[in-house]
């Protein structure tokens, strides 16, 4: 098996997704961006972590036969592995985790849960944590350490508790901030289900179910560009959310995400192709000059979106929320992250709804920094409608 490589900043260097060099799959006409060099630099997996129930079903036999010769080491469950979650030793090869590491595991508790802020539902997930390496990602705080993705291979089951949770409500009666219509169900809330589509197909068999549910909408945020969901063929039951910040944010923040201006890029393709697009303005750090950069951000989507993308985009507005567990974790890895998201004269301890301890901006500076986001938005870019703010 090939040794990592290093950049010459000596940093690890981005590997393939895998180790295709000797089992490259004939490209086919729905998965010729998950095929590509492009999509491998994300993902090098060198090491699988699974239940022996994931493995032996259809969507783990599926996952494995991508990956020939790569070590699987059986766990108990997708949970506190030891040399995953809660060892701190971890925190010095953060991203290497991220490349390296695939965990399998079988979802037991399905549950649906309500939200009412960016969804009405939160749905059972097929994954949880991302190859990505968000800085103020909330997944970690929870996992302790390192959070790769974990893929849930009974996607069956998944899929049909929510088709039966659907069909239980009826219709909507009433709209609301979510949709005037349509239940919206958030089927990604601990993940990035177009990472996960290069892996497998959970994505895409969310996607199709939702196809045949008349009275309720997928919807997923999302920070990487995956062309191959371009093929799913949603017809307007998936919505999806690209999340967008000022590019010198996401430079700094964003880690191994798509850029700022290839999210823009693709909000034209995917409502041709059959999406809902709207986007996550998130989340809006405080820091000099944010005014500034987050207006040029509205005046270049006023510049560079079509007309057929603002008539139906909507935007969420979320502050930074940060917890203090992850900043030491981040000192650790990327303390130059730290230097903006970590601010404890702004900042105060809130309990969030799962009732996570965590740090947010105090409630003035709060009250004060939405109000100034929505007039920036109402000077540069007055067709994005805010569904919420938070």
């Amino acid at each position: 098996m090939r040794q990592p490589s290093e950049s010459d900043s000596g940093e690890p260097g981005q590997q393939a997704l895998f180790d295709w060099s000797e089992t490259a799959p004939a490209p086919s006409a729905t998965s010729t961006f998950r095929d590509s060099p492009a999509a491998r630099r994300l993902l090098d997996v060198r090491e699988v972590y699974a239940e022996p129930a994931a493995l032996d079903s259809p969507r783990g036999r599926q996952i494995m036969a991508r990956l020939p010769g790569v070590r699987v080491t059986e766990v108990p469950g997708h949970w506190g592995i030891p040399s995953l979650h809660g060892n701190d030793g971890n925190v010095g090869r953060w991203v290497r985790v991220k490349t390296e590491t695939l965990v399998l595991g079988v979802k037991h508790s399905l549950a649906t849960r309500p939200n009412g802020r960016s969804a009405d539902w939160i749905a059972p997930g097929a994954s949880n944590g991302c190859a990505m390496a968000c800085a103020y990602c909330y997944v970690p705080r929870r996992k302790g350490y390192a959070n790769p993705i974990t893929l849930f291979t009974n996607i069956e089951a998944i899929v049909a508790h929510v088709r039966r949770h659907v069909r239980a409500q009826g219709l909507k009666t009433e709209p609301n901030q979510c949709d005037p219509q349509s239940w919206v169900y958030d089927i990604g809330e601990n993940g990035d289900c177009s990472v996960d589509a290069l892996v497998c197909d959970n994505t895409a068999d969310f996607i199709a179910a939702f196809r045949t549910l008349p009275t309720a909408k997928a919807s997923f945020a999302t920070k990487f560009v995956n062309p191959d969901l371009l093929a799913l063929d949603p017809q307007g039951r998936t919505r999806v959310r690209f999340s967008l910040m000022p590019a010198d944010d996401a430079r700094l923040l964003d880690i191994r995400t798509s850029p700022i201006p290839e999210r823009i890029a693709a909000a034209a393709d995917f409502l041709d192709a059959g999406y809902e697009v709207h986007f996550n303005l998130s989340p809006v750090v405080l820091r000099p000059g944010w005014e500034r950069d987050w207006a040029d951000l509205f005046t270049h989507l006023d510049d560079v979106l079509p007309a057929r993308v603002k008539e139906q985009a909507a935007a969420e507005i979320i502050m930074l929320t940060h917890n203090q567990s992850l900043h030491e974790v981040n000192l650790g890895w990327h303390p130059r992250a730290e230097d903006v998201l970590w601010q404890p004269a702004a900042q105060e301890t809130k309990r969030s709804q799962n009732g996570a301890l965590n740090v947010r901006y105090t409630q003035q500076i709060k009250r004060d920094a939405l109000t100034r986001i929505r007039q920036l938005l109402a000077a540069n870019a007055p067709w994005l409608r805010v569904r919420y703010a938070f």
